[in-house]
């Protein structure tokens, strides 16, 4: 194609986003082509994000919880997992944890997002007892956790269907399940990545189990490793498909690959210019996801808050004790003040409005921050 045409083709997609019409497989793949120029990708993106969240950019206050980095699989990607006997293998007791419940009642925070390895000498019941454990003592927490691959693992060791497993956790006290572990959907990759756990089948299965039941949940893509531009869009198509059937998705998180400490550290890391890229494609393919969001910690500050103008109305919270992506060479802070964020925010041209983890707004006491409550969901309010 010559630049004539890269500008006729991009001129009818222009028209469909206008006319919100749905993005194919094939519009997906063209704005990947990088002689298809970022700015003008960013502000197709940029009037989806503002006719569908207006002008503000949202954040939170919470804490990360990873009980154990003890796990079974060996995925190529993750520099987290550690071995049983390895020296930097642990596993929290119920002393710990809920030390890390008090500090986050201390800090204000209204989400604790729980992920972590799967231990084979833990059963299902240690797991359960997590979340069990922190609303008995911190009920006014919402509980953000467990991946779908550890749902799958907790159905392998339990021997249950998906569905009683969601149901018991939400009986223990489960609010919300993460987007992680979805990785790249296509087999070509994700053999390639983690071919030992929960596949692709399992993941989508489980996502929608939740929202059919009533749990809301996040869902994530990470790129920037072995995959290509088909891949990616493959995978945004397949989410898009069972948002279509549940609506039960309300953020997506495109995550960006840290390759060091990994078993693909050869590979570079995406760039800056990938970054945004590759926010604002997920803008324009996920028209039914309402909310994307800007994950600091891998992006980078700079970058999520340019994300604000790239499709991005998220830019995560505080973010305390995330050790995941730390892992895995990220050099971001280990967390943000509430006013670094809101600076970020306002820097960028956005109002900041402070979100609990299903997106209502948070009313705080001026005079004791941490005496809060969750409002009218944000949803509501954001085009008004």
């Amino acid at each position: 194609m010559n630049t004539a045409d890269y500008a006729a083709r991009f001129r009818e997609i222009r028209d469909k986003v206008e006319s919100q019409e749905r993005l194919t497989l094939d519009d997906g793949i063209f704005l990947y082509d990088p002689k298809v120029p970022l700015q003008e990708v960013g502000e197709l993106a940029n009037l989806v994000r503002e006719r569908m969240n207006g002008n503000v950019g949202y954040f939170n206050i919470n804490t990360h919880l990873n009980p154990t980095n003890v796990c079974v699989y060996r995925c190529r990607f993750c520099a987290f997992r550690s071995d049983l006997r390895d020296p930097k293998g642990y596993a929290m007791n119920d002393e710990q944890i809920l030390a890390r419940g008090q500090e986050a009642t201390e800090n204000g925070c209204t989400e604790m997002h729980i992920v972590g390895g799967l231990h084979h000498q833990k059963p299902y019941e240690w797991y359960r007892h997590i979340i069990e454990l922190l609303t008995e003592h911190y009920p006014k927490i919402h509980l953000k956790g467990w991946t779908a691959v550890e749902i799958n693992w907790f159905e392998f060791q339990t021997k249950k269907t998906i569905e009683w497993v969601l149901k018991d956790l939400q009986a223990a006290g489960l609010g919300s399940m993460p987007g992680g572990g979805a990785e790249i959907f296509h087999p070509e990759v994700r053999d390639q990545l983690c071919e030992h756990k929960a596949n692709t089948h399992a993941w989508l299965e489980i996502h929608r189990t939740a929202h059919e039941i009533g749990l809301r949940t996040n869902c994530t893509m990470l790129y920037g490793h072995v995959e290509n531009a088909f891949h990616r869009i493959d995978h945004l198509l397949r989410l898009r498909e069972l948002q279509d059937r549940t609506g039960g998705f309300q953020v997506f998180i495109p995550l960006a690959f840290h390759p060091e400490n990994t078993k693909l550290s050869h590979i570079k890391k995406p760039s800056a210019l990938m970054d945004l890229r590759t926010m604002a494609v997920s803008r324009l393919m996920l028209d039914n996801v309402q909310h994307i969001k800007a994950y600091w910690i891998m992006l980078g500050i700079e970058t999520a808050q340019t994300a604000l103008a790239y499709g991005a109305d998220d830019i995560d919270g505080t973010v305390r004790h995330e050790l995941i992506y730390h892992d895995a060479g990220a050099t971001t802070p280990q967390f943000l003040t509430v006013d670094k964020i809101k600076d970020l925010i306002s820097e960028a041209g956005r109002e900041p409005i402070e979100r609990d983890t299903v997106y209502r707004r948070i009313e705080r006491d001026e005079n004791d921050f941490t005496n809060w409550r969750s409002g009218e969901s944000v949803d509501a309010l954001a085009v008004s």
